[in-house]
Order: structure tokens, then C-alpha cells, then sequence
């Protein structure tokens, strides 16, 4: 299926991974080829947006940016916008593809159904020994030292009580890289398979995303936000002591605090679109287990008001507070000031909004961002600043975060 989306210009492929939820209603969604799109790359996206779903009655995929910061939260930035994705873009496929354990369902525009399905079951399977046809060789322009000096000025702002906690980030890049786009996502998504995985494709613009976390769902009147902060490496090599590790995580105090502190920022935001009392955290502090970490997430549920558009939740909501800290607004702010380039798509949200205005969003993370044209690579990696946190750690986690990435890429 996955080989079939790519030859389109435009494709959205949202991968489970197999994992047991009551909240996934599929295994795979996918939406290939664009028979109607908007994109916005700054400025007035969410009312053009807006517009664009009132004139619509069929599925439509896509993301929104980071840098919708700026209509959602009136916070400016002193950076370029990313060259890569818009800060919105949605599309209605010519072809949806709903894979629910043993069953397929084929939408389409054009072609018969049969046609398609015989189109996949015939499509030839790269078989090049290589995912990476390259040599990568990684930069980052921020080093150690500079980060962890970063980290002490960002706990002197906690402590003068700007704020209480800030998602920092690192970039880093490659240049003149060849990639096999569909070979990099499997092999990804192969050593840290994530239930909110995406391969997200825009006119040679190429997101690969192994994402643990959902930023929002809506079913029927029900909202849902499952916040992840706090995480841990695995022992895969010795099961007790990576229950140790485990226990560690779900015992941490620093982690709580950043946790409880985003799950409050969560509940404050869906109680502007929710019902009055019907907000309320329906779990805290889980600990789920993933190939290569542990993670804390929550979980954050309201019942939404009557007459809500699409558009309005996204501008209560995004963007999402794991990615940012709280109070939402003056973080942002800080983190404008001491990040060194924009997110773009990082720390930002891929998803699809069904006819009947459900729609299931997740977080742009452990993601891989590469332009076909310039053969260039990028991802980010971060973690939550909190006044308990210890600057070497803090570093230790960001690379953490980029294992799996690395490690495919086979990087220097």
C-alpha cells in the first residue's frame, strides 16, 4: 500500500503499528492524490482553511505547522518559515485507503475500486540493499556547551517565575543526501514502530514520522488529548533492570511535575471549546512501553460545546502544550528567542478529518524531514525544561530522542 501512495505527488499514510487501543479505529488510513487542495504558507491559514471545509463533504488530510503559532496564540517570530511544508495544508484524496485488521476499504474518485486494488496487490517492492544512497554526514548549530548554557538561562527564567516549564529544541541537518523515501520510513518505522507513525508526502517534500503521540481526536462530542511528557531509555537486553527503568520513570518527581504541569495546560485549553465540567484528566501518569523507550503519558478528555468548527478547536488547542510549556504564550515566546531556527512541521500536527467531522491528529515528532529537490535532510529533537531539570540530562535525552533516526541513517 505504502509503495502505491508514493507515486502520487500528494499522499498521507497513517500507520497503528499493531498497537492495541480502543482509540485507533484503524490500522492504516491513507489518502492518495489530490483532487482539491489549499495551502497557505503564513498568514490568514486557519479562515482559509475554514472555508475550505465548509465547501467539503469527503475525507480530507493534513498538517498544520508550528508556525500557525502566530494566528493561534498572536506570538511573531524572528524567523524565516520553513522551505519545506507550509504552515498549512490539507487536501481531499482522489483515492482513501482504511485498512481495519483483515479488511480493506477503497474510496475513489476515478478508478473502480477493483482497478486499484489489483494496482497494489501488482505494485513492484523496492529491493535496493539500501535505504540511504549516500554518505550523511550530520551538523548541528548549536553545540554542547552552547545548549547546556542555554538550559541554565532558561531555569533562570523558571525561576524568576516567567514561566514553569519550556519544550527547547535542537535542529539538525545534511546536505546533499539520496534517499529511498518509501525504503528510510520502513526501515524507521522498522526499528521504532509508533502507533501516530506517518509517511507524509507534498509535492517532493517528504515528512517520515514515528510518533508516539496523539495531539487530539474527536469522536462524536468527545475530545481527546493524550499529552506524553517524560521518558526513559529501555534495557532491551536485561528484563528486570528494564523494569527498573520503568519503575524509574513512573516514580520520577521531576517527570510528574512536567507531566501534571502540561496536563493542566491540556485541560485549560479544551475547557475554552468543552463544556463547562466536562473536562477532565481520565488518566495520569501512565507509563507505556515502545521499542526503544519508556514514556509518561496522560490522558485528557471534554465533551465539546455545540456549533465548534474544526478551526476553533485548532486555535484553543495548538500548538500543543508537550511541544511548547506553560503559561502557552510567553514560552513561545522563549523559545522563539533561543532556538536558533524555525520548526516548520516539527512540533506540529499530521491528521484527517472524516466527513462527519471526526478527525485524529498526532504530534510531529521523531520525524525525519527531507527535500527530494535539494537533497537535504533535517529533524529536530528536544525535551521539557522544568526547574528540577539537569542540563546534562537534558542533552543526554535529546540525543536519546534521535537514536533510531541515526541509526537508520547510519550517520557521522
Amino acid at each position: 500500500m505504502l509503495n502505491w501512495c508514493n507515486r502520487f505527488n500528494i499522499c498521507t499514510f497513517l500507520d497503528n503499528h499493531q498497537y492495541d487501543s480502543d482509540e485507533h479505529q484503524y490500522e492504516v488510513v491513507a489518502g492518495c492524490g489530490a483532487a482539491s487542495f489549499i495551502q497557505v504558507k503564513s498568514g490568514n491559514a486557519l479562515e482559509q482553511l475554514q472555508d475550505f471545509l465548509n465547501k467539503q463533504s469527503d475525507w480530507c488530510f493534513g498538517h498544520l505547522g508550528y508556525g500557525l503559532m502566530q494566528e493561534t496564540e498572536d506570538v511573531s517570530s524572528k524567523h524565516a518559515p520553513s522551505s519545506l511544508f507550509s504552515d498549512m495544508g490539507f487536501f481531499i484524496p482522489e483515492v482513501l485507503l482504511c485498512l481495519s485488521h483483515n479488511q480493506l476499504n477503497i474510496g475513489s474518485l476515478k478508478e473502480h475500486p477493483e482497478t486499484i486494488w489489483k494496482q497494489i496487490k501488482d505494485v513492484e517492492i523496492s529491493n535496493k540493499s539500501s535505504s540511504v544512497l549516500s554518505p550523511v554526514h550530520i551538523t548541528c548549530p548549536v553545540n554542547k556547551e552552547e545548549y547546556l548554557e542555554i538550559i541554565h538561562r532558561l531555569k533562570d527564567h523558571i525561576s524568576r517565575g516567567d514561566c514553569y516549564e519550556i519544550n527547547f529544541c535542537l535542529p539538525f541537518h545534511a546536505e546533499n543526501v539520496l534517499l529511498d523515501p518509501v525504503a528510510i520510513y520502513s526501515e524507521l518505522t522498522s526499528f521504532s514502530p509508533n502507533p501516530y507513525s506517518a509517511f507524509y508526502k507534498w509535492n517532493g517534500h517528504y515528512l517520515f514520522c514515528g510518533s508516539p503521540e496523539r495531539f487530539l481526536s474527536r469522536r462524536g462530542n468527545k475530545l481527546l488529548s493524550q499529552p506524553m511528557k517524560g521518558t526513559i531509555s529501555r534495557n532491551a537486553d536485561d528484563q528486570q533492570l528494564d523494569i527498573l527503568q520503568k519503575k524509574k520513570l513512573a516514580e520520577s518527581s521531576k517527570d510528574q511535575s512536567e507531566n501534571v504541569m502540561v496536563v493542566d495546560l491540556v485541560r485549560n485549553d479544551l475547557s475554552k471549546v468543552c463544556k463547562e465540567g466536562s473536562v477532565e484528566a481520565i488518566s495520569l501518569f501512565d507509563v507505556q512501553t515502545f521499542p526503544s523507550v519508556h514514556q509518561m503519558i496522560s490522558s485528557v478528555r471534554g465533551e465539546i460545546k455545540k456549533d465548534i468548527s474544526f478551526t476553533q478547536i485548532i486555535r484553543a488547542l495548538f500548538p500543543m502544550g508537550s511541544m511548547t510549556g506553560a503559561p502557552k504564550k510567553r514560552v513561545l515566546e522563549l523559545i522563539d528567542q533561543y532556538e536558533v531556527e524555525a520548526r516548520g512541521l516539527f512540533s506540529g500536527s499530521v491528521g484527517y478529518i472524516k466527513p462527519n467531522g471526526d478527525f485524529d491528529f498526532n504530534v510531529v515528532i521523531r520525524s525525519l524531514f527531507y527535500d527530494e529537490v535539494q537533497h537535504r535532510l533535517s529533524f529536530f529533537a528536544g525535551s521539557g525544561i522544568t526547574y528540577l531539570s539537569d542540563p546534562e540530562n537534558e542533552y543526554d535525552e535529546c540525543l536519546l530522542k534521535t537514536a533510531a533516526i541515526r541509526r537508520v541513517l547510519k550517520a557521522l
